[in-house]
């Protein structure tokens, strides 16, 4: 085999890792609903790592790509609230984590509505939109499994001139 064939095929192969790594280690999503407004808009295009929550468990404040509990082939985009054994209700229009108020400076609104006092089961979560007047997320009865979650959103990468860092908060409790 020649020197020439050789180095492409090595180069072949490195392409074919590489792409396969990518692949499995980061998805693309693109959003379609406004439940993570102001932050995240719809047809924003999202990078996520699908790797780490193999290694690590979620924690509140992160927002993260999951499967739809409600509809099997719909990827949401939600903030993770509530971690497994945590008591999560809404009154006055402030969310209480473990009975403390968390500060979220990043939602769009108050949210309008209560929710009874509730514990998020074992391996489970209690996730919620930024935009809490439209999201339709665990207040509708519905809780997360790690199974469910597909990974942490990092990038807004499209359009470009929306590019950023997504942030995550972390609340003190």
């Amino acid at each position: 085999m020649s020197q020439y064939i050789r180095d492409i095929l090595i180069t072949i192969v490195i392409a074919v890792v590489i792409f396969l790594g990518l692949r499995f280690t980061i998805g693309t999503f693109e959003v379609y609903g406004t439940s993570m407004v102001p932050n995240i808009l719809p047809s924003d295009y999202i990078m996520a790592d699908k790797v780490s929550y193999h290694f690590r468990e979620p924690g509140r404040g992160e927002v993260i790509i999951l499967n739809s509990p409600q509809q099997a082939e719909k990827d949401l985009i939600k903030r993770v609230i509530g971690l497994p054994g945590d008591t999560v209700e809404i009154k006055d229009s402030k969310v209480y984590i473990n009975n403390v108020i968390i500060d979220e400076p990043y939602i769009k609104e108050p949210i309008k509505n209560d929710y009874s006092r509730h514990t998020v089961p074992p391996d489970s979560y209690f996730v919620l939109g930024d935009n809490r007047n439209v999201s339709a997320d665990s207040r509708t009865g519905w809780f997360l499994t790690k199974d469910d979650i597909i990974g942490r959103a990092m990038v807004i990468y499209w359009p470009f001139s929306r590019m950023k860092v997504i942030e995550h908060y972390e609340y003190n409790i």
